[in-house]
């Protein structure tokens, strides 16, 4: 199974749509960890499940989402109400409360995957405000029955395979 995994769009409707476009044939599951800043009824947010980020104002996103993917918990929300840009240790204790397998999170802009006692914590970077590097990335998630593999890709290069990680389960 895979899933897309966007944050921190900013604005942008067409690049939503871009990348939902370009890889709509090969992903079951299209994440957005929140500051779209678009409402619920853009359609450049048709077909993302979204979460409120500090910088949307839409109330129908709601601030968290557990989402079942491949017989995997995946726990998604911005990271602002868990301090991601200090430590992932809240995020981490409501990860493990929870019973989640995987945590999507953006707030900070900046990507990295990380397995941290076996629970996979995905920050997709940002599509328009990208930090730590010039990409404006996002991921797709491939669950398999062993292993997680993580697939970055620029907005404007397509995928990136320097950055490709794989994580066993």
């Amino acid at each position: 199974m895979n899933v897309l995994i966007v944050s921190d769009s900013h604005g942008f409707h067409s690049e939503l749509g871009q990348v939902k476009d370009r890889h709509e044939k090969e992903v079951d599951l299209f994440l957005h960890c929140g500051d779209s800043e678009l409402s619920k009824d853009e359609k450049a947010m048709q077909g993302y499940v979204t979460v409120q980020g500090n910088c949307d104002y839409e109330e129908r996103y709601p601030t968290q989402t557990l989402q079942n993917a491949a017989g995997k918990n995946i726990f998604m929300t911005h990271g602002h109400l868990y301090g991601v840009k200090s430590s992932l240790t809240n995020l981490s204790y409501k990860a493990k409360e929870i019973g989640a397998n995987i945590v999507c999170f953006g707030h900070s802009h900046l990507l990295g995957m990380e397995m941290i006692e076996d629970i996979l914590y995905i920050n997709p970077g940002s599509l328009r405000l990208p930090r730590g590097r010039v990409e404006q990335t996002y991921v797709i998630l491939t669950i398999e029955e062993n292993r997680y593999v993580t697939n970055v890709y620029d907005l404007h290069k397509g995928l990136l395979p320097e950055l490709k990680r794989v994580f066993s389960i």
